[in-house]
């Protein structure tokens, strides 16, 4: 499956976000920055709360989270416009859980079976549209990236 661009994968997601996670209105949703603002906005608009920017720092040393005040005995929903090794996704749980977040929920429009499967271990849910056998880089999901 293919999406058109990020805002199209957001509706599909927040459809399916919403048919899983049920009234979201309590929980805060992270918008990893940059590829998932424009993924959560229809999520957000769809759970009826606002979507605030993760920032997340890319090195050769790896990869940092940095998460913003207010997790802490929440549920957190992270979304992203995809995930491929799962370096981002499985740092960015770490931090929702260093902070302490009460639980954790990875919502994504694409998330490879073998990925997801490393990251069930970090994440309370993993909630994804398309979910491929094989990995292939993100710009492949997407008509226009």
């Amino acid at each position: 499956m293919r999406f058109a661009d990020r805002a199209a994968a957001g509706r599909a997601l927040a459809s399916l976000v919403t048919e899983v996670l049920g009234d979201g209105s309590e929980a805060l949703l992270l918008a990893v920055v940059p590829g998932g603002i424009e993924v959560a906005a229809p999520v957000a608009a769809a759970l009826g709360v606002r979507a605030v920017p993760l920032t997340v720092e890319r090195s050769d040393t790896g990869v940092r989270a940095t998460v913003p005040a207010g997790v802490a005995d929440r549920t957190v929903i992270v979304v992203d416009d995809g995930v491929e090794t799962g370096r981002t996704a499985a740092a960015v749980a770490a931090a929702l859980r260093a902070a302490g977040a009460a639980d954790a929920v990875l919502a994504v429009p694409v998330c490879p079976r073998e990925t997801a499967a490393h990251l069930a271990r970090q994440y309370d849910e993993i909630v994804a549209v398309v979910r491929p056998l094989g990995r292939r880089s993100l710009r492949w999901h997407y008509t226009d990236y």
